[in-house]
């Protein structure tokens, strides 16, 4: 679609500007606050007359010289034209003169590790020029069967390049390195790989669930705290607290920093070194902001958590979210180099990815490409969306990760998602429990509780965020901290639940048309009723079948196994209050009528 003539006036609404690359070029250039501030994806749905007229410092004048410009923009693409592409020279095999010594950098590794244990390798090789861009160090790892696989190496400042890998099974390995910079080619090396304790990855398992690879089940509690690691010591100190006594075994965290209403203060540390003239150089790492990140994605696997990293996100001031695509590229693999081997991560290409306007769908294609070329570990990967949703059915795209959809239908999607797309749904916001003045974040606990419930006996697994308003804008849903919220102990109690029932998963059950079921037939039945309120119900069954009958208050926690057993037609009496669950387990068979 393209913008004509006098497309865009005073009614047209700021997101529509923002779509147009040289519509969102005039609001940088003559109104910089209103596309740099914190508010902005809380009032881009309203007419940019609006915006113009109520953002402070903005003079008349200015706001007459937007609406004349954007007035006379023609045939300006509301879509994505992608980021500019600059030229890119490939790494020149005289970085190093001829005088130098194939693969003489100095190695070091250790002999031995166990199976899903990160191997690393250290190279000392050379400086000059800009090694980040200048280099380029890759090798592969032979393994036992003829298994082979490739990583990427990666410069981590002051003459140190590493390369990664987590070996998947035990046995003799060995590798050699393939490099521009002749000191670092052709280098090789050897290690034993033990059998370990480890569970290594989350794989996807049973078509719409997870395990480890060892084969163990993974039942995703997830929570979202996208700017955690963006905040002081001592937060982050305090989340993994948090997190060391609550029900989350996954949170969603982002690489750049967050720039949204609460999220104004700068961080310490920014994934791109500061150039000399005090921006970013794209061309550079900041090699203390990796090792940090590393080091809370260790202690995050440490407490049984998976990272599930996002690598691009709109909400942003300082330009990460427009960087070119070469810029785009280098970022990509070089998080994948230094990343992958962690066997706790999830890549995440975005959150709301459509608010990207910049990006195209050739490029995520691109990168999600990257990722499977370079991730030796084949870590689980998807795309989340805000109003516009991907496409799912892309191979690369292990799982379904989605945002509500509706203001209040969200888990109830989870059977059509399921049914569209053949993989694990996790709706990773659902919405969030709290009191801010957005909708997306002001649910209660009992909805949340609610929402996991559905999206469970649906088949799919719900993720939580917490938006408490807080004196100092700590709100967990991006900050950390700690959790205020009533709904965490319940989905704690849920989680039990699942673990009980047969193979630690849900699988639905088309049991009533009032009530979400899920179970095993003949064998587990649970019957959820939500919001419903029924003093009592009646169940329809196999006569052949004898039932235990537990009555589960999932606000209070409670179960009470009622006395006996039943069979065939029978009634169970309910509380007559929301939230309540009916769950059935047969009893097992001892010859004849069970």
């Amino acid at each position: 679609m393209l913008h004509t003539a006098n497309s865009f006036d005073r009614d047209t609404p700021l997101l529509e500007v923002l779509r147009s690359p040289a519509g969102a070029e005039v609001l940088r250039r003559l109104a910089p606050t209103v596309v740099e501030s914190p508010l902005l994806h809380t009032y881009q749905q309203y007419p940019l007359g609006l915006v113009l007229a109520t953002e402070e410092g903005l003079t008349e004048e200015v706001r007459r010289q937007v609406l004349h410009e954007l007035h006379d923009l023609t045939a300006v693409g509301t879509g994505s034209t992608g980021t500019p592409q600059a030229p890119v020279a490939a790494p020149s095999r005289a970085y190093e003169s001829a005088e130098v010594v194939p693969g003489s950098a100095a190695v070091s590794a250790p002999a031995e590790v166990e199976v899903w244990q990160r191997f690393e390798v250290e190279l000392r090789g050379p400086s000059h020029g800009n090694p980040y861009t200048d280099v380029e160090l890759t090798a592969r790892f032979f393994g036992p069967g003829g298994t082979s696989y490739d990583v990427l190496g990666f410069y981590d400042g002051d003459g140190r390049y590493l390369i990664r890998f987590l070996p998947p099974s035990a046995g003799p390995w060995r590798f050699e390195t393939t490099s521009n910079a002749r000191s670092l080619d052709g280098i090789q090396g050897q290690l034993q790989v033990h059998p370990g304790s480890g569970r290594g990855p989350v794989r996807v398992a049973d078509q719409h669930h997870f395990r480890y690879a060892d084969g163990s089940r993974y039942l995703p509690i997830g929570t979202t705290c996208y700017a955690w690691t963006h905040q002081d010591e001592q937060l982050q100190e305090l989340t993994l607290r948090t997190l060391a006594t609550s029900p989350f075994n996954k949170v969603r965290m982002c690489l750049f920093p967050k720039s949204y209403t609460f999220n104004t203060d700068e961080p310490a540390r920014y994934p791109f070194a500061r150039s000399e003239g005090g921006g970013w150089d794209p061309t550079r790492f900041d090699s203390t902001y990796w090792a940090h990140l590393e080091q809370r994605i260790d202690q995050l696997e440490a407490l049984g958590v998976e990272a599930d990293l996002i690598l691009f996100h709109a909400y942003d001031r300082w330009g990460f979210s427009t960087m070119d695509s070469a810029t785009d590229d280098r970022y990509v693999r070089y998080a994948v180099a230094r990343l992958s081997s962690f066997r706790n991560v999830w890549w995440s290409l975005a959150n709301e990815f459509d608010l990207l306007h910049t990006k195209t769908e050739d490029d995520w294609e691109r990168w999600a490409t990257i990722i499977r070329r370079w991730d030796a570990t084949d870590h689980l990967r998807s795309i989340h969306n805000c109003r516009e949703v991907y496409d799912h059915s892309r191979p690369w795209i292990t799982h379904v990760s989605m945002q509500r959809t509706d203001v209040y239908r969200t888990a109830e999607n989870t059977t059509e998602w399921r049914a569209t797309w053949g993989k694990p749904v996790v709706v990773d916001e659902c919405a969030y429990e709290g009191d801010i003045d957005q909708g997306w974040g002001d649910i209660t606990g009992e909805e949340m509780t609610r929402r996991f419930w559905e999206g469970a006996l649906r088949g799919g697994y719900v993720g939580h965020g917490e938006t408490y308003l807080d004196p100092d804008d700590v709100l967990w849903w991006a900050k950390g901290g700690a959790l205020h919220g009533t709904s965490p102990a319940r989905i704690a109690f849920l989680a039990s639940i699942i673990h009980e029932a047969p193979g630690g998963v849900l699988e639905p059950l088309p049991l009533a048309w009032d009530a979400v079921a899920a179970g095993v037939p003949e064998e587990y039945h649970l019957v959820y009723f939500g919001i419903h309120r029924p003093r009592f119900r009646r169940f329809f069954l196999d006569p052949a079948v004898r039932w235990e009958v537990d009555v589960i208050d999932t606000w209070n926690t409670t179960v009470e196994t009622l006395p006996g057993t039943r069979s065939g037609r029978f009634v169970v009496d309910l509380p007559g209050r929301p939230h309540i669950a009916v769950r059935l387990r047969a009893v097992p068979s001892t010859g004849g009528v069970r």
